[in-house]
This record gives C-alpha cells, structure tokens and sequence, in this order.
C-alpha cells in the first residue's frame, strides 16, 4: 500500500504538470494510476476506453483542427479555452471548443480520482464547503442533483468563481468551466461512455459510487489554483 500511494503521489504531481505544460501537437496524458486501480467503483475496461479511445479523439481532433492555423499551435490549451472569441473561423471555434474542452476536462478528470481517497476535503476546501453549503453532505446533495439533471452528455463542477465563491455548476458535451472564467475543484464527467458498462442507465447509482474516489488532496490544490 505504501508503494502504491508513493506511485500516485508521483504521478499526479507528473499529471498536473504536463496538463500546465500542454502545447501542440496535444498528447493524452498517462494515468496516474493503473487502469484497474478504481475498482469497484470505475471497472477497468471503461478506464480503458474512456482513457486510451474516447480522450484520444479529442486529442486527435484538436490536432487536426490546428492543423492549418500556426498562430494558434503557440497558445496553451488554457489560453484557447479563455479566448473562443479570438478563435478567427466558426469552425475551428467549434473544433477547439468540443476537443480542446475535452482534452482539458478529461485530463483534469483523470487527476481528480485516486484509488487513496481521504473520502472528505480537509483544509481550505473544506472550510470554504462548510461557510458555502453549510456541511460536506449538503454539498455533496447539491452536486449530486446537478449531476443527476445534466441532460444527455456533460459535466459537474465544483468550481472558484473570480470573487473566491463556491459554485456548483454543470456544463454541457465538453465545454469547460475555464472558458467562463471559473477555476474547477472537482469535475464528474456523466457522459454515458464514463459509466454506461458498468452501471448502464442507473447514473445516479455511479455518482453515489464516484464520492469513494475523489481525491480531495488534488481538489485541495485546485482550490489554492490561479489557473
């Protein structure tokens, strides 16, 4: 067990960097954990396919979509996330848009989740939980509904707005909080290839089973992010 959370601890801190790093041409960043390290609560063969198949689409499109636009190879995948507005064709926009907020979002996902969830925030976080929702467990009640009511494809957050507030928000397909000027703490990915193997149609049974995997020392970072 020592061994194993020593490997983690690497590979996030690994993890965090390259996501910080990221230019073009993108690649899809490793698991800072073996693919079978989340169960029972993320199966293996979903961990593979979302990881090795559906993240590397995005990938894959983003770098084609940038194909012909040299200008934008040079900016971080953070600054295209902050700057649709400046992207200068509506289909690029739209490229960069669902791939880049992919790539960002399931690299952001992946570090999210450890197999040493603490189960509960602690410092910070856990102060700023407690003064916004009154306690962990109404918060987890609000996250949960927002998750539970996401329509079709996309995401929960937890996410800092400009002012230092807490909000809890949903975002649809792959859009990424980073483009409305929030910083994410938590994201759960409720797209349907994120848990369909395992849990079918019972997503609220997979956001129940999710909270045993947070890894509420990288939300801790997040929450302290200038990103």
């Amino acid at each position: 067990m020592q061994i194993q959370t020593l490997f983690v601890a690497i590979m996030t801190l690994l993890g965090v960097n390259a996501l910080k790093a990221s230019t073009y041409p993108y690649t899809v960043p490793s698991l800072p954990y073996s693919y079978d390290a989340l169960e029972p609560h993320i199966d293996t063969l979903t961990m593979k396919i979302h990881h090795d198949k559906h993240h590397q689409t995005y990938v894959d499109n983003l770098n084609e979509a940038l194909k012909k636009a040299p200008d934008l190879q040079k900016k971080s995948l953070v600054w295209l996330l902050k700057n649709l507005d400046s992207i200068p064709t509506s289909t690029t926009k739209i490229a960069v848009q669902n791939n880049a907020g992919g790539h960002w979002n399931h690299s952001f996902f992946w570090q999210i989740m450890s197999p040493t969830s603490k189960k509960k925030p602690h410092g910070q976080l856990e102060k700023a939980i407690t003064n916004t929702f009154g306690s962990f467990d109404a918060f987890k009640e609000q996250f949960n509904a927002e998750a539970k009511k996401v329509f079709g494809s996309g995401w929960a957050w937890l996410c800092r707005n400009p002012e230092g507030t807490l909000v809890i928000m949903s975002t649809k397909n792959q859009d990424s909080p980073i483009s409305q000027n929030l910083i994410p703490i938590i994201g759960l990915d409720v797209w349907e290839h994120a848990y369909y193997l395992k849990y079918q149609n019972k997503r609220p049974d997979y956001i129940k089973s999710w909270w045993n995997v947070v890894n509420w020392d990288q939300a801790e970072k997040n929450f302290k992010s200038k990103v």
